[in-house]
């Protein structure tokens, strides 16, 4: 089976001699979902930035669908994360945009046709749960609605992965709840995930996939683990 994603020996150091991820080996499978955990300034933010290439590696390489995208020329970064979906703790919502212009953008971006994005950003608004708010604002919306805005804007150009950041990290319980729930719905539809999080209940609950950062070292990888981080 083909890994979806692969990093082969790889260290990140920052200016200054930081260093946040050392000697870091893993494969993940298509359709996995993965949890990634740690105590802050575990390497956790570094780990996904290399993903989608908004930080390059020190030493190792990265293989995404079986490209090294430590190789890839500036001009072709915008493709590989055409093939990814980011979510961010903070949303990163326009916020002169409604929640359908939010989603649509997206699909702009990459140059689809309006008739796709016409067809397309409803489907995606309505599996996330949104549709009565599809012509709200951001800040007409409540965190949790930011997060599906968010969440419907990572999946609208069908990406292999998605890549989320504390996706629950400003949200009340019951709310993380349902989107790890939603989280976990996108994942059975064969969507690969990787969810960085300190949300203890939530990661032993769901029984997945389960990496531990420690000081920049990959320390544990366990199949349907457990959160156990000692911080």
């Amino acid at each position: 089976m083909q890994h979806i994603i692969e990093m082969v020996g790889v260290s990140k150091i920052y200016p200054g001699g930081c260093v946040a991820l050392r000697d870091i080996n893993v494969k993940i499978e298509k359709g996995e979902f993965v949890f990634l955990v740690g105590p802050t300034g575990a390497g956790k933010s570094t780990f996904l930035k290399l993903l989608f290439r908004e930080e390059l590696p020190t030493r190792g390489q990265i293989f995404i669908n079986g490209k090294n995208i430590t190789r890839l020329k500036p001009k072709e970064v915008p493709y590989l994360r055409r093939r990814l979906g980011v979510v961010f703790q903070d949303f990163r919502l326009l916020p002169q945009k409604t929640v359908y212009e939010n989603v649509a953008f997206a699909m702009e971006v990459i140059e689809a046709s309006p008739r796709e994005i016409r067809r397309r950003v409803p489907k995606v608004i309505e599996m996330v749960g949104l549709s009565h708010k599809m012509n709200s604002r951001p800040h007409e919306l409540s965190g949790g609605e930011q997060q599906r805005a968010a969440l419907a804007r990572a999946l609208v150009n069908n990406p292999d992965v998605i890549i989320a950041d504390e996706p629950t990290g400003n949200l009340d319980p019951d709310t993380s709840w349902e989107i790890m729930k939603l989280l976990d719905e996108i994942n059975k539809k064969g969507t690969t995930l990787i969810v960085a999080t300190h949300a203890k209940e939530l990661v032993d609950a769901m029984k997945k996939r389960v990496l531990q950062l420690e000081d920049g070292r990959l320390v544990r990888d366990e199949e349907r683990g457990v959160y156990r981080c000692e911080t």
